[in-house]
């Protein structure tokens, strides 16, 4: 529980150095005795997960296992992890049994993205404002983007 803890702190403490004062992992590594690729993975790991995300009740490694996925994604696993009873191992082997699964082909690609809190507020208020949601918004802006780009190569040529 204190390792777990510990790994929370130097994460969050390291996201905010980062944000505040640039590159201090060298100063990291001398002041905790970890490597620099350990305390990437905690920042990393940090940065994927407010406080109020985190379940105090499951690992730092648990989370470590689906921050790569969506919120969505994240909680759904989480949860299961809280109500089934799974240890970080468990978790991690339900993940790649799923990932082996093989899926029939969607008619849609999915991409994820992953952008600071302000920005993703700043863009659910813009798709608010034209009434869309913002999946919608964001593919829209994304076609005129393409569409002026293209538009701009095409006329150059």
């Amino acid at each position: 529980m204190v390792a777990d803890a510990s790994a929370w702190w130097i994460g969050d403490w390291l996201v905010f150095g980062q944000r505040e004062y640039g590159n201090r992992y060298k100063q990291a590594v001398a002041a905790t005795g970890l490597d620099y690729q350990t305390l990437r993975n905690y920042a990393w790991v940090a940065s994927r997960f407010c406080a109020s995300r985190r379940r105090d009740t499951l690992s730092f490694g648990h989370h470590a296992e689906v921050a790569a996925l969506c919120e969505d994604d994240q909680e759904a696993w989480l949860r299961r992890s809280v109500v089934e009873g799974w240890s970080r191992n468990e978790l991690r082997r339900k993940l790649r049994a799923k990932r082996t699964e093989r899926p029939e082909l969607p008619s849609a690609v999915a991409i994820e993205l992953a952008v600071p809190p302000q920005r993703r507020a700043r863009w659910e208020a813009a798709a608010s404002a034209t009434g869309s949601p913002l999946g919608e918004w964001m593919a829209e802006a994304l076609d005129q983007a393409a569409d002026s780009v293209l538009a701009a190569r095409l006329a150059a040529a």
